[in-house]
């Protein structure tokens, strides 16, 4: 037990320590100056924790120094002692700690009070009962003291006593019952009853039940002590449940937000009676919308959410008061209260909650929060108003309409107007929001073709005011995809001309261009000055210029490739249609998509005047009517095609256009110069295929997610639907002990086991044990003296070494000390204590490492002892490395593809690994690289289905500190016979993730089996080194002529 105990003191090995010697130290503290002994006892604390022995000084000590006064020097004295050997060679004790034990009874007596509750403090750490016996009696007098500070003190050195030496005390619990029925402090009546839970439940139950209906006056630090005292109890013996439910609910109504919380918990873990959940439930909201700490309202909104997985009836009910959550500040907080309202919405809950989002999405972009900036970082402003929380919380938002709204269809007119309206919010522009809002109305025109009249109407109305391009684009595409009939189709084509401006738009710019020219020569001429042709300035007038090139050639320049920075600046400054000025800043991807929606249009128009045609057959007016209509119709599609290739190719852009863009606009023009009918009915119905394919995808997912959500719900329900079968086993709690869940595992002691890493989260029983032999280490060899394995616990941020160490010698090991230290980011908390092991003996030191990054780390070190009855030098062995795995912190984790791209272009440093293997089998590879790394694959299953001889993949992991891993795998094999090819490219926020996730992958190919087919019975082979793999780590938005830092 004294291996589990918590570290108190650590003080850490001065610069100074090397200069004291033992005659120094013992010329410092017989010093008559205070000051000088104060430092000398420092020091000599030091050396002694850090294993050094100055047997000769311990009587110096005593004489010279624990006569002082000084205040200080008896707080050193105290840690001396806790630190100092107290046993002689033979394990008897020092006859000089006799002179000890009288000096711990003067201080006990001391008139200053802090002096006395220091001591107190102290004799909780003292292990050995030969000094405690003799000041026992001032200890119990110290109960009666004035000053509160002692008192408390008192209590818990009776308490930690009679824990470990119950015959020196076996009245305690007696004397602190009394105790507590006096006492009027609420710190000292806390330890009291503290005391009392752990040493006498029924003693501190008798105290309880005599003072049930006060305890709501009591302080919150004893009533926390109220609260576990009643969940033990409960646990242990069910039937007094009734007992003490009524004081739990009135602890409910505490005051202070802690005994609210613990209340709620234990009332939720001793009842499942609906009232007694809704009312912890709503103790929970109160907490989380009254706490102004962030981590409160996360913690206390996990044990909300944890709550849904056993009662959900109940929490739907509250949701209107969940809801009022996302008020909170925070974005996480307003993002998982969001996610739990998502579930928790019902058919009548529906639209009371569409309307309270309604309202706050409108708030939300009506909340200027981009930053301003200039034209040349307009960039940077558009990734930080990406990444701030408002953008976020509008993202969420809308989201979390859009699922509500798929799953309950009538709350749709409620919303689908202001969804539209928010597109035309300057603040939200090209954010995720706006195109999360463009995919909800995608998909609710997809499956719900009813509403499509009221949609594109709101939307042709909205169209004009537009902001953001990437918006332009989505519902450019929405209007090509669902405009179906003549009316549609002509209030399109209206819009289109009113949006995209005079038609060609190369000819309308130059006489704009030339109209303001014209206008800057007359005011020159009407302030008499001579008109001067500024520089680059385009002049239709003027013939065009001859100007050298670099080369020494001539260059002509005309009115369509003169231009100026003046004049560029000047073409966004003016005021222009959205399409238009969208064309004009070079965002072509607009104009691409509105030209293969003419085509489809065209198509969908060529067929209504074909059915309008067979009805008319014989009436030949009609039929050339008819076919003006469609050559006319081509002919203003062909026209608005060719305006923006032209435009594109005469340079009056800023920037040039993407030539992919000009290559996708030619071959729509062609379509419609040649009007092939197999041609334009592919460009109709290919994208609609893939349209639906993607949308019954996404919804599949949506199920499985919403499956995984609720795994725990239905198994919880299976549980009660097995209860409840008519030949179904009867639980009896006083033959089984049980409460009425079974739960027979203390939650304070098992979170506080969890905590210190001592505690498991898995199952018990021989799988959890075959887990914990899978993580141990041998540290030494069976032929040494001492043989040391470790078993290795990993807990979040904290690793846990539980290392056995067994003499296998016939002598007494003295001094045996574990001496640990680390490489990488990992820190020793504290050094384990020297033990002393018998022959054949075998004891547990336990040492805790703290872990700060998601990096691989080492730990390392040396057992070192001396040998009883020995005058040899102390022996030392070396142990054998610890390699910490970075796979212990890597989870596999899943995310959208939007925001797998968002990271993926945020995340500064990449690390590209050549594939360097055996494998002739692309999907093998993709398994064993996500079975050795964590990642997951994102691509779907139905898009890797077939055979083909490149295999391209996204893969996506999260470790336990919140930092993300992107992979995208790239494969192929240009043979039968031959091994895959390619690379693996990581992405992550910190070099040294890229740098460990490369490494692993990297080292790991190397020894990967050999399967070439995808069936298990194929012979294995293991692969043969080859040459090291190119693997770089490069900032991931750096120019290609950067330096490569290599990872190794």
């Amino acid at each position: 037990m004294a291996s589990d105990q918590i570290c108190y003191t650590l003080v850490g090995l001065s610069s100074e320590a090397k200069t004291y010697t033992e005659q120094k130290l013992k010329d410092d503290l017989q010093n008559s100056n205070d000051n000088v002994k104060r430092e000398a006892l420092k020091e000599l604390i030091r050396l002694i924790i850090n294993g050094e022995k100055f047997p000769n000084l311990l009587m110096t000590v005593i004489r010279f120094v624990m006569p002082s006064q000084d205040h200080m020097i008896k707080k050193l004295l105290l840690l001396f002692w806790e630190v100092v050997p107290k046993y002689s060679s033979d394990g008897k004790l020092l006859h000089e700690m006799i002179l000890v034990c009288d000096a711990y009874r003067k201080d006990l007596q001391h008139p200053n009070e802090f002096i006395r509750g220091s001591t107190l403090r102290f004799l909780c750490k003292l292990k050995e009962p030969e000094l405690l016996e003799p000041i026992m009696p001032s200890i119990q007098q110290c109960l009666e003291h004035r000053h509160a500070y002692v008192r408390r003190n008192a209590v818990l050195a009776i308490f930690t006593i009679y824990k470990n030496f119950e015959s020196l005390i076996p009245d305690a619990p007696e004397k602190i019952l009394r105790f507590l029925e006096q006492e009027q402090d609420s710190s000292c009546k806390r330890n009291a009853f503290m005391m009392l839970l752990h040493v006498s439940q029924s003693t501190a139950l008798d105290y309880l039940t005599s003072c049930l209906d006060e305890v709501q006056n009591f302080g919150d630090i004893l009533q926390l002590i109220i609260v576990e005292l009643i969940y033990k109890v409960c646990l242990a013996k069910p039937s007094e449940r009734l007992r003490f439910i009524r004081c739990i609910y009135s602890l409910l109504q505490s005051s202070s937000a802690a005994v609210r919380y613990e209340a709620a918990g234990t009332l939720t873990t001793l009842s499942s009676a609906p009232s007694a959940i809704k009312a912890a439930a709503s103790c929970y909201i109160n907490l989380i919308l009254k706490e102004s700490d962030n981590n409160v309202k996360l913690i206390v909104l996990s044990r909300l959410t944890d709550l849904r997985q056993y009662h959900e009836r109940i929490l739907q009910d509250l949701i209107m008061d969940i809801v009022q959550i996302i008020n909170a500040s925070d974005m996480e907080v307003r993002q998982k209260t969001l996610n739990l309202t998502m579930d928790l919405v019902t058919a009548r809950t529906a639209e009371e909650l569409i309307k309270i989002f309604r309202k706050e999405l409108i708030k939300a972009c009506s909340t200027n929060t981009r930053p301003s900036a200039s034209a040349s970082d307009g960039e940077k402003s558009s990734a930080d108003d990406h990444n701030s929380d408002e953008s976020v919380y509008r993202f969420s938002l809308v989201h979390t309409i859009y699922d509500i709204c798929l799953r309950f269809p009538e709350v749709l007119p409620s919303i689908v107007p202001t969804v539209c309206e928010i597109l035309t919010y300057e603040e939200i522009g090209d954010t995720r929001a706006a195109n999360e809002a463009c995919k909800f109305l995608r998909e609710i025109l997809e499956r719900f073709p009813q509403r499509k009249a009221d949609i594109l109407e709101k939307l042709m109305q909205i169209f004009p005011s537009i902001i953001g391009r990437e918006t332009l684009r989505y519902l450019v595409w929405i209007f090509g995809e669902y405009c179906t009939t003549y009316e549609e189709i002509n209030s399109f084509m209206t819009l289109i001309r009113q949006v995209i401006g005079e038609l060609p738009l190369v000819d309308e710019e130059l006489r704009r261009q030339a109209s303001q020219m014209n206008s800057v020569d007359s005011y020159a001429e009407n302030q008499s000055q001579p008109s001067v042709l500024i520089s680059g300035d385009v002049n239709v007038g003027v013939s065009p210029a001859q100007r050298v090139t670099a080369d020494g050639t001539y260059a002509t320049q005309s009115a369509f490739t003169l231009r100026s920075n003046k004049d560029s600046s000047s073409v966004n400054a003016i005021k222009r249609p959205v399409l238009q000025a969208a064309l004009f800043e070079s965002h072509y991807m607009p104009g691409v998509v509105l030209s293969a929606c003419l085509v489809k249009l065209f198509y969908r128009y060529s067929l209504l005047l074909k059915q309008e045609q067979i009805k008319t057959v014989n009436d030949e007016c009609t039929n050339t009517k008819i076919i003006s209509k469609e050559n006319s119709f081509a002919a203003e599609c062909m026209l608005i095609i060719a305006s923006m290739i032209h435009l594109a190719t005469s340079q009056l852009l800023p920037h040039q256009v993407n030539p992919d863009h000009l290559d996708r606009m030619w071959i729509c023009l062609k379509i419609l110069a040649d009007r092939r009918p197999e041609v334009l009915e592919a460009f109709e119905h290919t994208s609609r295929g893939c349209l639906t394919e993607m949308l019954a995808y996404q919804e599949s997912e949506r199920k499985n997610n919403a499956k995984a959500r609720n795994q725990g719900l239905i198994e919880h329900q299976k549980q009660l639907a097995e209860l409840n079968r008519a030949d179904a086993p009867i639980k009896f709690s006083l033959l089984t002990g049980q409460t009425e869940f079974g739960d027979t595992v203390d939650r304070f002691d098992l979170t506080l086991s969890q905590a210190l890493g001592a505690g498991g989260k898995g199952s018990a029983g021989d799988a959890y044990a075959t887990s914990k032999l899978s993580k141990v280490h041998q540290l030494t060899g069976f032929s040494d003296p001492v043989y040391a394995e470790a078993y290795v616990h990993v807990n979040q941020f904290d690793i846990l070494l539980d290392v056995l160490v067994v003499n296998q010698t016939k002598d007494t090991l003295q001094n045996l000390t574990l001496e640990l230290s680390t490489l990488g980011d990992l820190r020793l908390v504290e050094k384990p204590s020297p033990l002393t092991i018998a022959p054949q003996d075998f004891a547990n030191i336990k040492a805790n490492i703290k872990v700060s990054s998601t990096e691989n780390g080492i730990i390392f070190g040396n057992i070192s002892y001396d040998v009883r009855g020995s005058s040899g030098e102390t022996t030392c062995i070396v142990l054998n490395d610890i390699h910490i795995d970075i796979m212990e912190y890597i989870m596999p984790a899943t995310c959208t593809p939007s925001e797998f791209r968002q990271m993926w272009s945020e995340f500064e440093w990449e690390n590209k690994v050549t594939v360097n293997t055996q494998i002739k089998d692309l999907f093998t590879y993709l398994s064993q690289i996500t079975s050795h790394t964590n990642l997951r694959c994102l691509t779907p299953t139905e898009a890797l289905s077939g055979d083909c001889d490149y295999l391209c993949v996204t893969l996506y992991a999260k470790t336990i500190f919140g930092e993300h891993v992107l992979a995208n795998l790239c494969l192929e094999k240009a043979e039968a016979d031959q091994p895959v090819t390619g690379h693996v490219r990581i992405r992550a926020k910190t070099q040294g993730m890229a740098v460990t996730m490369g490494e692993r992958v990297s080292s790991c190919q190397k020894n990967w089996p050999v399967n070439n087919s995808r069936t298990p019975s194929d012979n294995t082979t293991k692969h043969q080194d080859d040459e090291n793999s190119d693997e770089n780590v490069i900032r991931s938005h750096s120019p290609v002529n950067n330096t490569l830092v290599n990872s190794h």
